[in-house]
């Protein structure tokens, strides 16, 4: 999973469990503060923008938001860390677990997520 697409997971996570009515404050907080964010570092970019309002209503293209903060290269540290705190909020036991903590420098050839299989072959 590139930071885009934890970022996007992570609104994604705060938006269902605010539609739930199962969240609390701090998740609501943080729903907010991450999608504020998004909105400011996306101003004058409206594919991004339109996509990033389909959140609350679901069925969101998620994989297609994730592409345009990869181009927008909007996702930073600060970003990063908003988006980590809402996972923690949310999920308890994958944010305990170092399930969010990825350090992929100088890798290569690699799949993060739950699930799949690759194959590579280097030369």
């Amino acid at each position: 999973m590139d930071p885009a697409e934890l970022v996007v997971q992570a609104l994604v996570t705060g938006a269902s469990a605010g539609l739930g009515d199962t969240a609390t404050a701090a998740v609501t907080d943080g729903y907010i503060a991450l999608k504020d964010a998004l909105v400011r570092r996306l101003s004058g970019r409206h594919r991004a923008l339109e996509q990033l309002q389909t959140i609350d209503g679901g069925g969101m293209p998620a994989n297609e938001l994730a592409h345009e903060l990869n181009a927008a290269g909007v996702v930073d540290e600060q970003l990063l860390a908003e988006a980590h705190r809402l996972l923690a909020l949310t999920d308890r036991n994958g944010a305990g677990s170092g399930k969010y903590q990825i350090d992929l420098r100088g890798a290569q050839g690699v799949h993060v997520g739950d699930g799949g299989t690759q194959h590579n072959t280097f030369h």
